[in-house]
């Protein structure tokens, strides 16, 4: 394949991503559903969640166009919507007054004999996750390499599947003001959508920079009406970018690349039930300059 060629072809993945999220959100915000997708920001002003049903679905097409295997195409479709879609659930549920926060409040609220919506969407993920994993180590020949015991082979997928759901927490706990979470995004997207060279090992590497290509694209496309407080990702659409973000860092690294990936995210996750994100950044000149960057004024 030329180079002009999948120039051309990854212009038109960006495009169908972009596209289709605007179309999509469109599409949302005029549906019956539009006043149940209505709640109150941080500033008190209504803004619309539509923005997450339409990232979802322009991000999870294009990655599934973009696969390289019939494999790994069911693992983005699986990864993005299943994570949109439990996401949404656990937003419909905030909406109505569900109380249980956080892991422990989720945790605590099982305790009690209640399944909370977070709990639900917790595992939703994980299954997904572990699911995509497990057809990515399938695309690149790993899962059925008997040269690896069965147990490091189960391993990997397990961390694999960690990795997707953690990273799908990560960027939602980024979503509690406007533009913040997909600008993140944006910025872990960049490394991912390098095309990789030739001498990749990782049959789905080329499908996993396709679908960070796909999720920088609709976050571009969301960017701008998030920003100006007018849709907001919620845990539907911030979860939906997180696990396909870190569907594409597994289709391109290995197991080492995997637990490092973990670590990183369980550390962020940890920290975030002690220490306010929010508060850093703005204690932090740089970050609250890049965080404030474009944002509209009251």
């Amino acid at each position: 394949m030329s180079q002009l060629t999948r120039t051309v072809g990854r212009a038109f993945l960006g495009g169908l991503a972009a596209g289709g999220t605007i179309a999509a959100i469109g599409a949302v915000r005029r549906s019956k559903w539009a006043a149940d997708l209505e709640r109150v920001n941080h500033k008190g002003d209504t803004v619309s969640l539509a923005e997450g049903p339409g990232v979802t679905v322009g991000a999870t097409a294009a990655s599934v166009l973009g696969a390289n295997s019939p494999a790994y195409a069911v693992a983005a479709a699986t990864t993005g919507l299943t994570s949109g879609a439990v996401g949404l659930y656990d937003d419909m549920a905030d909406t109505k007054g569900e109380k249980a926060k956080g892991f422990k409040g989720h945790v605590g609220a099982l305790l009690k004999g209640r399944v909370s919506a977070g709990l639900v969407k917790i595992f939703g993920i994980s299954a997904a996750g572990i699911a995509s994993a497990a057809l990515v180590d399938l695309a690149n020949g790993e899962l059925t390499d008997e040269r690896r015991s069965l147990a490091r082979r189960v391993w990997n997928v397990g961390v694999g599947g960690g990795v997707i759901a953690g990273a799908a927490n990560v960027i939602n706990l980024f979503d509690l003001r406007p533009g913040r979470a997909l600008k993140v995004v944006t910025i872990a997207s960049a490394p991912l959508s390098r095309p990789p060279g030739p001498k990749s090992r990782r049959h789905t590497a080329a499908g996993g920079a396709n679908t960070a290509l796909a999720v920088s694209a609709a976050a571009g496309a969301a960017m701008g009406e998030d920003l100006e407080g007018k849709t907001m990702l919620g845990d539907g659409g911030a979860n939906a970018l997180g696990a396909l973000l870190g569907l594409s860092y597994i289709a391109r690294t290995g197991m080492i690349g995997r637990h490092v990936a973990l670590a990183g995210v369980a550390a962020l996750i940890a920290a975030s039930e002690k220490v306010s994100f929010t508060k850093v950044i703005a204690e932090t000149p740089v970050l609250r300059e890049l965080d404030e960057l474009g944002r509209t004024k009251s």
